[in-house]
C-alpha cells in the first residue's frame, strides 16, 4: 500500500498567530511537542508526499465558484494568503508534485466528483499544519479542499466516500503517502462567541471518529445539531471524517485540550491505523 500515515489535527489561526498571548504555556508547550511527535511519525513513515484536507476560508473559492471538492495540481504554491505579521508565518514556496496530484485526481475522478486547481494561495487552514508538519517546506504537498463553508455545504456521506477515493487513489501510486484532516472541532470564528469551546461535544465526537463508528458519524446534522453545539467552525468535522475514512482503521487520540481558548479552538492531535 502507498497511503503510510493518516491522521487529523486542529488548524486554527491562533495557534501560531496568538502563541504568545497563551497565559497556560505548559499546555500550550504540549500541544506543540505533540505536533513534533506528529511530524516525527510522519518522517519516519517514509512519506514522499502529503495530503492536506483542508477547508478553505473564502481565500481562494467564494460563492461564484464553490467546488464541494477540489485538489491541487501544481508542482508550487504560495502561502500564507493572510499578513504572515499577524499569522506569525513567513509568506513561503511551498513545493507540490503536479505529476502525482494529476495521477491522484484521475484516480479520484473514477468514483467521486471532484475540481482541480493550478494556482492556489494556501490560508492558515494548511499553513498552521505544515508550519508543525513539514517546517523546511520540504515534502511535496497536494492540497484537498472540502466545501465547509458556503451552503449548501458537502454532504458528510460524500466527505466520508470523497475519503475512501482517495485511499484508493494514493494506494494506486509507486510514492508514498501521507495524508492528515485538519479543521475544528468545535469553534465559533469570527462571532461574538469566539474562543468558545464546547468540549464535551469534541469529546464525544472523537470517540466516534476513534472508533471508526461511521453510522453515529453520520448522524450529525448541520442545522441542528452542529450548528447548535458546535458553531460553524464545526463544519469542519468534514475534514476529519475524509481522513478516517482514508485510512479505514481505529484511532488514536494522542491529544486534547480545551484550556487554550485564546487558540478559539480544542486543540487536538491523533492518528488512525491504516487498514
Amino acid at each position: 500500500m502507498s497511503l503510510v500515515y493518516a491522521g487529523v489535527l486542529s488548524h486554527a489561526p491562533g495557534i501560531t498567530g496568538r502563541a504568545d498571548l497563551v497565559k497556560n504555556v505548559a499546555r500550550r508547550d504540549e500541544f506543540y511537542r505533540m505536533l513534533d511527535h506528529q511530524r516525527e511519525e510522519i518522517e519516519a513513515s517514509g512519506a514522499e508526499a502529503l495530503v492536506v484536507i483542508a477547508a478553505e476560508h473564502f481565500a481562494n473559492f467564494f460563492m461564484n465558484n464553490m467546488p464541494a471538492f477540489c485538489i491541487g495540481m501544481s508542482d508550487a504554491y504560495e502561502g500564507p494568503i493572510e499578513d504572515p505579521g499577524w499569522l506569525k508565518i513567513a509568506r513561503t514556496r511551498v513545493p507540490g508534485n503536479a505529476d502525482l496530484s494529476k495521477r491522484v485526481i484521475t484516480a479520484v475522478m473514477q468514483t467521486v466528483d471532484c475540481a482541480y486547481a493550478e494556482e492556489w494561495k494556501f490560508d492558515h487552514g494548511i499553513m498552521v499544519p505544515l508550519h508543525f508538519l513539514t517546517p523546511r517546506y520540504d515534502m511535496a504537498v497536494i492540497p484537498a479542499n472540502i466545501n465547509c463553508q458556503g451552503p449548501p455545504l458537502t454532504p458528510l456521506a460524500r466527505a466520508w466516500a470523497f475519503g475512501e477515493a482517495l485511499r484508493r487513489a494514493c494506494d494506486a501510486q509507486p510514492e508514498k503517502i501521507a495524508l492528515v484532516g485538519t479543521g475544528g472541532i468545535s469553534h465559533w470564528p469570527a462571532t461574538p462567541d469566539s474562543g468558545k469551546i464546547n468540549e464535551a461535544w469534541d469529546r464525544e465526537f472523537l470517540d466516534h471518529l476513534m472508533a471508526q463508528d461511521r453510522d453515529a458519524l453520520m448522524r450529525y446534522d448541520d442545522d441542528v445539531q452542529t450548528y447548535r453545539d458546535a458553531g460553524q467552525g464545526g463544519f469542519e468535522i468534514r475534514t476529519y471524517l475524509a481522513a478516517a475514512a482514508a485510512a479505514g482503521g481505529p484511532g488514536e487520540l494522542q491529544y486534547y485540550t480545551a484550556e487554550l481558548p485564546i487558540f478559539a479552538v480544542g486543540c487536538t492531535v491523533a492518528r488512525f491505523a491504516i487498514d
